[in-house]
């Protein structure tokens, strides 16, 4: 039962890890306005195998909380800061009237 439990608990991790780099092409899509229904449908599936390891681990009675180290992970681009332009009015309007 220890190998199962063991096993069920790298699936997990592998499938955490799968998800979050599907979600991290999923944003970049939505960024460039792309479609990314394939990438969101194959998240949902990822969640229902996840749900079904989780169901399957907690009944053989593993309760220990599994960590996936975020440094797999690629850093997160930061967002280009923008400044407003402020409105520019002519230096010599009353030389433009007459």
């Amino acid at each position: 039962m220890n190998n199962r439990i063991n096993e069920i608990r790298r699936q997990i991790r592998a499938l955490r890890i799968s998800m979050l780099e599907a979600e991290a092409i999923m944003r970049e899509q939505i960024m460039r306005d792309e479609d990314c229904a394939f990438v969101a449908g194959d998240i949902l599936k990822m969640r229902v195998v996840m749900s079904r390891l989780v169901e399957e681990r907690t009944v053989l009675g593993d309760q220990e909380p599994i960590l996936v180290s975020s440094a797999s992970r690629q850093p997160r681009a930061q967002k280009p800061v923008v400044v407003p332009l402020t409105k520019r009015r002519p230096l010599f309007t009353e030389q433009r009237a007459r």
